[in-house]
């Protein structure tokens, strides 16, 4: 093991930002990697950064990627590096997967491309979906002109060291919908005289739900969850005159989700029309499906197999999504995952860590894929 590398990942998770705001985190990193020696540090935004090892000749460009946020939890464990930063956490393992990426940056150092060049991309607020929509539109990264790109996420429940691999979708698209219902007030002893959202709010749960339960629209899984009503005021004498209600959309394929996005806005006009309301429909935290090309599918195959690591495939995408669906929309690109141990708690918890033991792992499979993929023609 590692122990630069384990101490760096230490480091970072005491110290964790969340989205936006990773300015210390993009500090460490730079610094850790400028000792091995870059052609070209690009700054993507106010914390993103890119490190850029060139060969001496044209030829493909690879990008292999990593997060820098943290999440706005609590952490609850007994580390000696548990965070200092108060309700903020590396429960996701966002901390591993930046040492990973440092640590392929120190084997790149001392095997640089002959052709092309190797982007190590350390890209901020994975958690919001807008990091990646972001470096996407970005005109330094686009300068890039990548060919391919690679990203890993550790995966609590499968054995350590096992790379997880499924052709086509990996992770599911969603999208946060908010629909705000105007009407007007009245007195609660005239509710007659005013327009009550209450019924039609009713009524759209009914038939969301119907649309739930429907498989005739949809190729695969969908879900919708209602996670948040507001109806009118804490007031007995008032008839309630505006309310808003948020759900989440989830697909499998980004089809269904056009699909799926279509019918629930068909039937919240429909019914608030009716209604007599009138109704805005806003999003956020919109995340494609991440969609994986055949090409970097088999690279990644191919590379595990070299290095002898256990593969599982799964049959269904994970329910979870990533934001690196905005880099599968545009580039080719494999995500994949990585075993972080059976026993593991799950993302998002309070007592997650992320386990020193894989670190070792990410970087062997990244390094096999970069020296497949830079003889690719």
């Amino acid at each position: 093991m590692n122990n630069n590398l384990v101490s760096f990942r230490h480091e970072l998770h005491k110290h964790p930002e969340v989205s936006n705001a990773e300015y210390h985190t993009s500090e460490r990193i730079f610094n850790f990697i400028k000792k091995y020696n870059p052609n070209d540090i690009i700054k993507l935004g106010e914390t993103g950064l890119a490190f850029v090892f060139d060969g001496k000749v044209e030829g493909k460009t690879i990008v292999f990627r990593s997060e820098l946020d943290a999440l706005s939890i609590k952490e609850q464990t007994d580390l000696e590096y548990t965070s200092v930063n108060n309700h903020i956490a590396h429960s996701c393992g966002h901390d591993g997967h930046m040492a990973i990426i440092a640590g392929l940056a120190q084997k790149i150092s001392e095997n640089r491309p002959t052709s092309g060049k190797v982007v190590l991309l350390y890209q901020p607020a994975e958690e919001l979906e807008q990091g990646a929509r972001d470096i996407v539109k970005n005109q330094y990264f686009i300068n890039l002109k990548p060919d391919f790109m690679f990203a890993l996420h550790n995966v609590p429940g499968f054995e350590k060291h096992r790379i997880i691999l499924k052709k086509g979708s990996f992770a599911s698209a969603s999208k946060g919908m908010t629909i705000k219902f105007m009407g007007k007030t009245s007195h609660a002893a005239e509710p007659h005289n005013g327009i009550s959202p209450a019924d039609a709010i009713s009524k759209i749960i009914e038939k969301l739900h119907e649309l739930r339960e429907n498989k005739i629209f949809f190729k695969d899984f969908i879900l919708l969850t209602i996670i948040h009503i507001q109806l009118g005021e804490i007031s007995f004498g008032t008839s309630p005159g505006y309310a808003e209600m948020r759900i989440t959309l989830r697909a499998f394929e980004n089809v269904d989700m056009n699909i799926l996005t279509t019918h629930c806005e068909q039937i919240i006009k429909s019914i608030s029309k009716a209604e007599k309301l009138s109704c805005n429909i806003s999003y956020s935290e919109v995340f494609p499906a991440t969609v994986n090309n055949d090409t970097c599918f088999k690279m990644v195959e191919q590379s595990a197999k070299k290095e002898y690591l256990d593969i599982e495939y799964i049959d269904k995408p994970f329910k979870w999504s990533e934001d690196f669906g905005y880099f599968t929309e545009k580039y080719n690109a494999c995500y994949f995952g990585l075993g972080a141990g059976l026993n593991q708690p799950p993302l998002h918890n309070p007592d997650y860590d992320f386990p020193d033991e894989i670190i070792e792992t990410g970087i062997k499979l990244f390094f096999e894929i970069y020296k497949r993929t830079l003889s690719y023609v």
